[in-house]
This record gives C-alpha cells, structure tokens and sequence, in this order.
C-alpha cells in the first residue's frame, strides 16, 4: 500500500519534548516505521517550518518526510496554523495528482482540514486520528484554552467527512459519538511502545538512597506535575525527578519550571525535587528504570505514551484516572489508577504502593508483560493496516496487496 500520512505540525523528524512536540511525534514515527517494516511505502507529509530544511528527507527504509511550504519557514505555533492549511491542501492536492497515494491518514484536526482538501479531486478515502479533541481540551482547560474559536466547528466537519476515525482509547469513542460519528465508523488502536529501546534490562540512572518517583512530560498546567510535588510533601525519604521542559537555556528562566519551583519551595520539597530539563530518546530508558514509581497524573490526556514506556521497562504507573490511561493502566495490575487534581489521594496511592515491596515488583512484572503483549508497534501497525484494507476493500479500489514485498 502506498501510505500517506498527514501530520501538519508533529514531524516525526523532531526532537521530543519541545513545545509542539510530543506524543504525537512518537507516534507517527512509530507507526510508521512499522508500516514500512511490513512492505508499505509510507510518505509523511509535514509543515516546512525552517528554511534550511530540506524538502525530503528518509526516515528509514520504506518512510519519507516531505516538508510542505504552507506558511513561514520558521515555528509557529500550532494553534497558530489554521490560516495556512487551505495552502497545505492545496500543495497536497498537487502532488498527489502526480503520485496518488492508496489511503490518507491524518493527523490532529487540522490535518484533517488539510488532507480532505487534497484528496477531494481524487476521490482519495482520508483516515482520520485526532490525539486529541477540542471538546474535551475545553472542557478540562476552559478560558485557557488556545484552540481557534472554530475548532469545535471544523472538527465536527471532519470528523463527519473522513472515512473512518482511528481512536486512541474507547473514552474517544463516546466523545466522538457525542459529535454525531457512527460507532461502526470509529476503530480503536492504541498508541505504541518502541519495544527494543525500552526494556525493563538496561543500565539505569544512579539513586541516592531515597525512594525514586519519575513524571515526564511538557510542564504545562494540564500535565498535574504541580499536583505531583504536592502530594510529595506528605512523603517521607522520596525523591522526584522532573523530565520535560526547555532544550536551551537555564531551566530557571522557563516560565514553567519557575511556576513549580515555587510550589516545591511553598511545600518545603524544594531540596527533593530536581528539574532535569530536555532528556534525549536514548536517555528516556535509563531514567525511567530508575524509579520505583512513574508517576502521570494529568488532568486529561488522549492517550499518554509515558506510561507505556514505564510499563515496557517494567515500573509500576500511578495515573490519573483519564481518557487513554483509563485503558493503558489496569488499576490494581500493573499501577494505580487516581482522581486528577487530587495530592491527598495521590499521596495516600503512592505511600502504600512505596511501602509494598512486592506489590512494587509484581506490578512492573505485570506492566512488563502488558506493553509486550499489547502495545508493540508491530500489532498496533497490523490493526491499522488492517482499517486501511477494511476502507480500501469496501471501495473496490485496492490497488495492491494488503503487504507488498519490495
């Protein structure tokens, strides 16, 4: 199958941890790798947002990255970007009059917006993942939400337009549902886990003696790192590391790392919390292996890749009972699973889990297991591959083979 795939901010070239890049990053790189691995050829396409970058660029065999000229060549934000996907549509529409690909999948709302405009000539069936939707970032951010007043609107659109929508989790589905998208159009694939890089053997970064919590993420609001190093102060002996956070710079002249250094020193946890800024792909493992417990207490989270890579490394995960990780961690299992915004509870989760020894080891058995039976990107790329083949048999338009040797 000729894949492509539509990610109008997330590059999967990018450097996790930046302001606009994330989970959604990792997730387009894995999956497709993963396609390609499989015999698809799989052509990324992405918003150009620095001159010097060339306009194709291979990630791996089978998968290429196009950067598209829609908008100034330098960052913007991505709540910035609607003004620019007419254009985006527009250049997508050229260049697959001349090499129509089988399927489109997009990525994020705005991608939708953008690929259903290039592939309307060409009749071209558009897949469509969200990560996430506006009426649920609205719900949980309220007047601090960034989202352009017509999101809602033109999500809606979308989501009535595509062929199908691959949710994330099953509490996407509801929400879909609640916007009008038939149940038979939504498919449920998780996000997945880089099985070879995150393996519960491995060196791990050195303790001091204190028990260990690790939380990793953008330090925005939504996040609940804050709720973290307030649970924190009703444990004893217990140290929390902080991944995520500026790339450049001094961590303390970043706004959010100020904003949580004062609510570390207010809680007179400062002496055990330490902000370790940007850590690189490769680093993640080490770090994580570290911990007696990873901690991801959101408020919302469409999916989280966080705790899937602590589960694939084998450490138990405290969550907060939304969204994606309502399915991700198996409360009483793997983790534990709390209310958002919630330090008493957290505290009270995380001090007995801390003081169980064997529950500790047997819940990072158990998540282990889990991330190797459920969320390897080879699976999660069989059953999206899978929704192509659905989309493309029902049209009568396969052109090729489900996998196609090269």
């Amino acid at each position: 199958m000729r894949i492509a795939m539509v990610s109008e901010h997330a590059n999967p070239l990018a450097v996790v941890g930046g302001v606009d890049a994330g989970g959604q990053n990792v997730y387009v790189a894995g999956l497709s790798q993963a396609l390609a691995a499989q015999g698809h050829d799989v052509v990324v396409y992405s918003r150009r947002d620095d001159e010097r970058t060339p306009e194709r660029v291979r990630l791996c065999d089978g998968v290429v990255v196009e950067h598209v000229p829609a908008g100034p060549a330098r960052p913007v934000p991505k709540d910035d970007l609607l003004a620019y996907m007419p254009a985006f549509g527009q250049i997508l529409a050229r260049r697959w009059i001349a090499e129509p690909p089988d399927i489109v999948h997009a990525h994020f709302w705005m991608s939708g917006i953008a690929a259903l405009a290039g592939a309307r000539e060409l009749r071209l069936p558009v897949i469509q993942t969200f990560h996430a939707l506006g009426a649920v970032k609205r719900r949980y951010q309220g007047a601090a939400d960034t989202s352009p007043p017509q999101r809602l609107r033109l999500e809606s659109a979308v989501a009535r337009d595509v062929e199908r929508i691959v949710a994330t989790c099953t509490d996407e589905v509801d929400e879909l549902v609640l916007l009008g998208v038939p149940r038979s159009r939504v498919h449920v694939v998780p996000c997945g886990v880089d099985l070879k890089l995150f393996t519960s053997g491995g060196p791990s970064l050195p303790r001091n003696g204190r028990r260990r919590l690790v939380t990793v993420g953008r330090l925005v609001e939504r996040k609940g790192i804050q709720t973290v190093i307030e649970a924190l102060a009703r444990l004893g002996d217990t140290e929390l590391l902080v991944a995520g956070g500026p790339d450049t710079g001094p961590p303390d002249q970043d706004v959010d790392v100020s904003r949580l250094r004062r609510v570390a020193v207010g809680h007179d946890v400062a002496d055990r919390v330490r902000f370790l800024g940007r850590v690189l792909r490769d680093d993640m493992p080490p770090l994580l292996r570290s911990a007696d417990v990873v901690v991801t207490v959101p408020w919302y989270e469409p999916f989280g890749m966080v705790p899937l890579e602590a589960m694939a490394c084998g450490k138990p995960v405290v969550a907060s009972a939304v969204g994606g990780l309502l399915d991700t961690v198996v409360h009483g299992t793997i983790g534990l699973l709390v209310p958002p915004r919630r330090p008493v509870q957290l505290a009270e989760a995380l001090g007995a889990l801390l003081a169980d020894s064997v529950r500790l080891e047997g819940y990072g058995l158990s998540a282990a297991d889990r991330a190797r039976a459920r969320y390897g990107w080879d699976r999660v790329a069989d059953e999206t591959a899978q929704v192509y083949a659905d989309v493309l048999r029902e049209r009568g338009s396969a052109r090729q083979p489900l996998v196609a040797a090269r």
